[in-house]
């Protein structure tokens, strides 16, 4: 199976809603806003998950005893909780697998809106009847592109108001490029989401809200996973196509963090695949996300001092089990 295909399935709003709800229920594990924010600030601190003098095993099915006391405490840490021996990161991460995985594989439809694009603009007053039946009798000609670019080709609405009519209708914001730095955004998306998926990290707002830019569709689902990872409010919104594709094609061409990729046979292979790139790693953080059909691993190696992570401090691992 492809681990990912260009401009994956399109993103449902209802199954994004139900995935949010899902994670909202699991208390085990770091998920959310407010649980990513509570998992950061013990990676920040570098404290685990501590009583008394010796540090316990986050796995509650831990059977190792004293043996604990033979191996270090610190690391590796997974969703906030230090575990003792690879056999309890392996549960873990099992665990944490299993809440991923469930809804994978749901029957996913192309996102419709209430109003179609064209009576949108005809109703704001943007175009004419005659205009809109120009542009889809050019665009049923020709099988090919879309009703806006039609629209834009014949000189009768500016791409301006064709983005701000698709923001009407995803109801979000048409976002600005201004103070663009991709160099500095990449340690929010590995570089394979922001192809795959057509996404592109803008800027952030006071070190807790990032912006996160689309051509001329939303993806729910990619900007829950992002809050997840990051404990940042993501807020998406529309750009451009003009100002869109130079920016995601310099996205593209920056230093982004090194991520591994990892295709498994069955989900306890890829559990086993998971477990042993966090004990190689040790990291002080790590968390498991599921975008779409990927499950997105991201490790820390060191204490984080700020919001945005250096580089050089995180490690990816992108993965997929083959459908059953």
């Amino acid at each position: 199976m492809p681990l990912l295909s260009r401009r994956a399935a399109s993103p449902v709003d209802a199954e994004a809603s139900e995935q949010a709800g899902r994670h909202a229920r699991i208390h085990d594990a770091p998920t959310g806003i407010e649980g990513s924010a509570a998992a950061s600030s013990r990676m920040r601190s570098g404290t685990g998950r501590r009583t008394g003098i010796f540090a316990h095993c986050a796995n509650p099915r831990c059977g190792s005893g004293w043996l604990q006391l033979w191996r270090r405490r610190e690391t590796p840490v997974f969703e906030g909780g230090w575990c003792c021996s690879e056999e309890c990161t392996l549960s873990r991460i099992t665990t944490a697998l299993t809440r991923e995985m469930d809804g994978r594989g749901s029957a996913r439809e192309s996102h419709r809106h209430r109003i179609p694009l064209g009576l949108a603009m005809l109703e704001q007053g943007w175009i004419t009847p005659e205009n809109l039946r120009a542009a889809l009798s050019a665009q049923r000609n020709a099988g090919t592109g879309k009703l806006g670019w039609w629209l834009v080709r014949q000189q009768s609405a500016s791409e301006d108001l064709v983005t701000r009519a698709l923001g009407m209708q995803w109801g979000c914001p048409v976002l600005s490029m201004e103070f663009h730095n991709p160099e500095g955004l990449t340690t929010f998306l590995p570089r394979l989401f922001v192809d795959a998926f057509g996404a592109l990290p803008l800027r952030t707002a006071a070190g807790k809200i990032l912006y996160l830019g689309f051509e001329d569709r939303l993806d729910p689902l990619l900007a829950l996973a992002v809050e997840r990872m990051t404990g940042m409010r993501v807020e998406s919104g529309l750009v451009r196509e003009s100002f869109f594709r130079p920016a995601h094609a310099r996205m593209l061409e920056a230093r982004f963090p090194s991520a591994e990729l990892i295709e498994a046979a069955t989900e306890t292979a890829l559990a086993a695949a998971l477990t042993k790139a966090v004990e190689r790693a040790r990291p002080v953080e790590a968390r498991l996300v599921r975008v779409h059909d990927c499950l997105w691993l991201r490790m820390w190696l060191r204490p984080q001092s700020g919001p945005v992570p250096e580089p050089g401090a995180i490690q990816d691992v992108i993965a997929s089990a083959a459908a059953h």
